[in-house]
């Protein structure tokens, strides 16, 4: 017992009290069952099958060690000391990567994006163009490719340096991003080489949404005031319809792209009356009747960057519905070039089914109905009630949704269905 003034001594780390702990068990153990326990125990840190004996005999080594180094050290050296001398004597222990959880994931994204522009590399798009792939073919949906090019790039690089080169893929790389879905992906797959994956997304929706990314990016690089006029092409494919496999759909787009950059920069400068940058917006409608010019300029679109009109006015979703895959490639005979269509069909909102889970909502001020949330969006939210009753043209409702917290908001009520076992859906809006 130590005398009460003489110091405590020091404690002992949890890992070696553990291995002391360990060795005074071990001791009272019969050579059969103390192998068995060695065998498992040195398998767990060396990932190494040993036979039970060689297992014990390393353990006595330990100890012999241990004791030895003791009275070379003077001192008392610890059994985590001696073991892992043992182990790397004998060649048996593995010398781990030590990481931080945060490090090895910021290596793990380094190694699919581009440095300079932030955007996914060549290396995960094809890797992620074969998982869309499939979806795509399970569930029976679009996927839209996309290829663009920046038009006189070169020259860029060449008047003005790599530097100011660099600026201009950058503010390519920012107009994808904010174009893009959260399903959506953008990937540099060259030097002025881009690609989308759209899911859930057919020709005339990559198309129109290729052309309003040309028009921002355009508007984008006009204050960098190089005297080249860079603009970005496109090529569209989209499966099924172009095929269904990675390579045959990457080279229909291919095809479609250099198609739509011939005949966009091969006219003569007295036929174009917009600059080049303006051009991948491609050819610009014929003046529609004077009912679809009313109906056009009643609601007129807003560019998802620049907040204003287009210039041109869209045409209706019916008359888009009628562009051919040639027209929408923009493959066309050069004599006489037919109207071009710009399309303003909305693209499928994201919606997160419920199913499965406990979200509920808590309608009215007094919160004496509850109903269940069947799916939820950006938009607004889909709700079943056991029976019908007077809904009200607004409703407050507390949604509690797993995982978030609790969220009051204001819904309107749009639409309404029976279903066959007797409840009662509503589709809500919500209202800001």
């Amino acid at each position: 017992m130590p005398s009460p003034g003489a110091p405590a001594p020091p404690r002992l780390p949890i890992e070696d009290s553990y291995l002391e702990l360990l060795a005074d068990t071990l001791e009272g153990l019969e050579i059969s069952v103390r192998g068995q326990f060695l065998q498992r125990y040195f398998r767990a840190i060396t990932h190494l099958d040993l036979r039970e004996p060689q297992c014990v005999q390393l353990w006595d080594d330990m100890l012999t060690r241990r004791r030895e180094l003791s009275e070379h050290m003077e001192r008392q050296i610890s059994l985590k000391t001696a073991l892992m001398d043992v182990l790397t004597s004998a060649g048996l222990f593995r010398l781990p990567i030590l990481i931080e959880y945060d490090e090895l994931k910021k290596l793990q994204l380094n190694a699919v994006t581009d440095p300079l522009t932030g955007l996914y590399n060549r290396r995960l798009f094809s890797e992620a163009f074969e998982k869309e792939l499939n979806r795509a073919r399970r569930y029976g949906q679009p996927l839209g490719l996309v290829i663009l090019d920046l038009h006189r790039f070169k020259e860029v690089n060449d008047k003005h340096g790599h530097p100011r080169g660099d600026e201009v893929l950058c503010a390519a790389a920012a107009t994808l991003k904010k174009a893009l879905r959260t399903s959506d992906s953008a990937f540099r797959i060259g030097g002025d080489e881009f690609a989308l994956l759209l899911p859930q997304t057919d020709a005339a929706q990559a198309m129109a949404l290729s052309r309003r990314v040309g028009t921002v990016f355009g508007e984008s690089i006009a204050h960098f005031q190089m005297g080249v006029s860079v603009s970005m092409d496109h090529g569209v494919a989209t499966f099924p319809q172009d095929g269904d496999q990675a390579d045959q759909l990457i080279r229909v787009a291919d095809e479609r792209l250099y198609r739509l950059k011939h005949e966009n920069h091969s006219r003569t400068p007295t036929s174009v009356t917009r600059t080049e940058l303006a051009s991948s917006v491609g050819p610009q409608p014929a003046a529609p009747a004077p009912s679809e010019r009313e109906s056009s300029s009643a609601s007129r679109p807003i560019a998802f960057e620049s907040k204003r009109p287009p210039e041109k006015p869209e045409l209706p979703i019916s008359s888009a519905a009628k562009a051919t895959a040639s027209e929408i490639s923009g493959s066309h005979a050069l004599d006489v070039p037919p109207p071009a269509r710009v399309y303003s069909v909305p693209r499928k909102a994201e919606r997160v089914s419920m199913s499965g889970t406990n979200a509920y909502a808590v309608l009215g001020d007094q919160g004496v109905r509850r109903a269940r949330v069947l799916d939820l969006g950006f938009g607004g939210v889909a709700l079943e009630l056991e029976s019908q009753e007077e809904i009200p043209e607004s409703i407050l409702a507390v949604l509690h949704v797993p995982i978030l917290p609790p969220v009051r908001v204001n819904l309107k009520p749009v639409w309404f269905q029976r279903t066959t076992q007797g409840s009662f859906r509503i589709g809500c809006a919500f209202v800001s």
